[in-house]
């Protein structure tokens, strides 16, 4: 199991790229003493059924006001998609995962291969805005940046659902009413739109291997874990949120329902756990107490008078608040006590 420690730690799966750089500073003059840094990016998919959303994300990223360094696409143990690739995208360095079974292992084979300053990371199912990679290059300059992440827009099949509010759109990958609406220094990024300084990635070990979705497994984390290591490493840096450089995230219609809403909310919580066993629970939660007693609160009060001016989704709209409170508490309890009782059982001594 990775440990979050002041040590650069490699997770299972993963190598380093560099010798490890003893102060960001120091690390990121070359970079910063550049116009701008290179970019290079980072796509990881693992199914051909989302072979039309794949090459959308692509395309965007060939219309950019800026070029990356280099495109990276990561197939994740699927021969099928690594073929079509290969044949039919063009301007693209296709390569297998090489690492186990995961978008961790997916980012780490592509982050080894990278060459850029700085390497970022967009979801098979995004879109980036055509100023996306000028704006991320742009916010390097400040040398105490060690990452930037971004905006990420939902782009809902069939329309946003009446009682869903924006303060839940974490729930299907985007950025959610409550995050800074101007660039603000943040706790961790959302994986679908994300970069960090290649010093900053290669010390901090890259993505842990235990934690992170696996096919259509909706756990995750390991953005957040990855953050918190690197912050700790680097306590004078600064992961900076930066909205201007956006990405427009599919939302499909299955994840428009409240089935989804509770099985996404549940995996949430047991990955919390796991991160909180990792980097300890008061800095694995820091950002959802805050989320919990200002954000949830505003929106409840908004949609329960909703309901009272007689607004029909107002009250499924404050149970939905509720329930995903709830359900993701509920997930991290749990996770939180299987965690316990396995530590608990490597300690009983087992006899042949």
């Amino acid at each position: 199991m990775l440990r979050c420690e002041t040590s650069a730690a490699q997770p299972r799966g993963r190598e380093s790229l560099s010798p490890p750089a003893e102060d960001l500073p120091a690390a990121a003059t070359a970079t910063s003493r550049a116009a701008r840094p290179t970019v290079t990016v980072i796509v990881c998919a693992f199914t051909e059924d989302r072979w039309e959303d794949l090459s959308r994300a692509v395309d965007s990223l060939h219309h950019q006001t800026e070029r990356a360094r280099e495109i990276i696409l990561v197939i994740d143990h699927c021969p099928g998609l690594l073929h079509r690739a290969r044949r039919d995208l063009t301007g693209v360095t296709v390569m297998p995962n090489r690492f186990g079974k995961g978008l961790s292992g997916g980012r780490n084979t592509g982050a080894l291969a990278a060459g850029g300053d700085v390497i970022a990371f967009l979801d098979d199912d995004a879109a980036a805005d055509p100023g996306w990679i000028a704006t991320i290059s742009d916010r390097y300059r400040d040398p105490r940046v060690l990452g930037v992440g971004g905006l990420v827009k939902p782009a809902w099949d069939d329309g946003r659902p009446s009682w869903f509010p924006p303060e839940l759109d974490w729930v299907v990958g985007c950025s959610y009413r409550g995050l800074p609406e101007v660039s603000a220094p943040v706790r961790n990024f959302i994986g679908a739109n994300m970069s960090f300084r290649r010093e900053v990635l290669d010390r901090a070990g890259g993505f842990s291997d235990a934690l992170g979705r696996v096919g259509a497994i909706p756990l995750g984390c390991e953005e957040t874990e990855l953050c918190l290591r690197a912050s700790q490493l680097h306590p004078d840096g600064v992961l900076l949120y930066e909205p201007a450089a956006a990405v427009s995230h599919r939302v499909r219609a299955r994840r428009a329902s409240w089935a989804y809403l509770r099985s996404r909310c549940y995996a949430e919580g047991l990955s919390k756990a796991a991160v909180a066993k990792m980097a300890g629970s008061s800095r694995a939660l820091a950002s959802e107490r805050s989320y919990v007693r200002s954000v949830i609160p505003r929106a409840l009060v908004m949609a329960l008078a909703g309901a009272v001016r007689g607004r029909g989704a107002g009250l499924a709209t404050a149970l939905a608040l509720i329930g995903a409170v709830t359900t993701t508490g509920t997930g991290y309890a749990l996770g939180r006590i299987a965690a316990s009782r396995t530590a608990r059982y490597a300690q009983i001594p087992h006899h042949a």
